[in-house]
């Protein structure tokens, strides 16, 4: 697939009623989705909607996300929330771990480690470009985002790989601002977590864990409900203990309906595929980058210091994007073609600040 193509579908499946670029925040979902889930919703609505129906979504979506990030479906567990699954890693730390944290990283991923701190689990914060660096013999775990959600800044994953593979250190990669458009291989990682409501386009109240088998070995699932049964509908009543051998014993009850608009979005991204992913959106970020004078960058994000009466522009040229850390963040997804990138440059030129060099 190339980029015509990828445009194309990108016009069949997203109608365009405004400049939308704010994906990093709340994805827009394709046709696709927004048809299987009116579907649904129908069928609730008149008493025909039955729950063993949706584990069919639920098995899709994890066999899709597993194939984006180079895992078996065995290794995947599905719950709603980032931050639920960082708890269950969080709570199977050692007594006295220490975990490097990115300063100013999303606190989903901070929040639960610093829960610990009754344990004696302390928590060090580094800047993101020395995160590899900072990892020593001390390090138990390194917990971060594989791209920045402030603002789109991209984490060193080799040196941090090649940094915790030398001193027996695990990471955690929370990767609800990356799947969906960087390429990540979620094999080479002690732990991902990430958020299907943005990059994956899903409903909020998807999420996806991985964890490869050896990691899993000594983590609890704190979390345990019928949903992590070996076989999840022998097991709602009772003892004994009967979970997956697998990562879904780490499952949490599904929200069904989101699961029903998660699956078809899936099904496109993986039809396009993650390097064309990769090559689309970070070709549209870099139109815009060229269009207000900024070099080339790497991201599908795009982050700048507003100058001007930026709210006026915005709702003048009905540009959807989002403040962050005091600065407009602007994200270039599937659902966006080479005009959005150019009316978002003719609404935001002369009202943003110069890139520093």
């Amino acid at each position: 697939m190339d980029h015509s193509e990828v445009s194309d579908l990108s016009r069949s499946e997203f109608e365009r009623t405004c400049v939308f670029l704010n994906t990093a925040s709340l994805g827009r979902p394709p046709q696709r989705s927004w048809d299987a889930l009116q579907t649904e919703l129908w069928r609730w609505k008149e008493g025909m909607g039955n729950p063993i129906d949706y584990d069919t979504y639920i098995a899709r979506s994890r066999e899709l996300y597993a194939s984006l990030v180079n895992v078996s479906a065995h290794d995947v567990a599905v719950g709603s929330q980032v931050s639920a699954f960082a708890g269950v890693i969080a709570a199977g730390l050692p007594s006295g771990s220490e975990v490097i944290v990115a300063r100013g990283d999303f606190t989903s991923i901070i929040f639960p480690f610093l829960a610990q701190e009754s344990r004696g689990v302390r928590v060090r914060e580094v800047p993101l470009e020395g995160i590899a660096a900072a990892v020593d013999g001390r390090t138990t775990l390194v917990a971060v985002s594989a791209v920045q959600s402030a603002d789109g800044r991209i984490a060193p994953l080799d040196d941090l790989e090649r940094a915790c593979d030398q001193y027996g250190a695990k990471v955690l990669l929370d990767t609800t601002q990356a799947v969906g458009w960087l390429p990540i291989d979620a094999s080479r990682w002690a732990f991902t977590v990430g958020g299907g409501y943005k990059w994956l386009m899903g409903p909020r109240g998807t999420a996806f864990m991985t964890i490869r088998e050896h990691d899993a070995a000594d983590l609890l699932p704190h979390a345990a409900g019928w949903y992590a049964g070996e076989r999840p509908w022998d097991a709602i009543y009772g003892l004994p203990l009967r979970l997956a051998t697998t990562a879904r014993r780490f499952d949490v009850s599904p929200a069904w309906f989101s699961w029903v608009g998660q699956a078809p979005s899936l099904e496109l991204l993986t039809e396009i595929g993650p390097a064309m992913l990769h090559k689309y959106s970070v070709h549209l970020a870099n139109l815009f980058r060229t269009e207000v004078g900024f070099a080339p960058g790497e991201s599908a994000i795009v982050s700048v210091i507003p100058t001007g009466d930026i709210n006026l522009a915005l709702d003048e040229s009905r540009l959807v994007a989002a403040t962050r850390a005091g600065r407009l963040r602007l994200s270039f997804h599937i659902c966006n073609t080479m005009q959005d990138a150019a009316d978002a440059a003719t609404a935001l030129r002369g009202l943003i600040a110069p890139e520093p060099d």
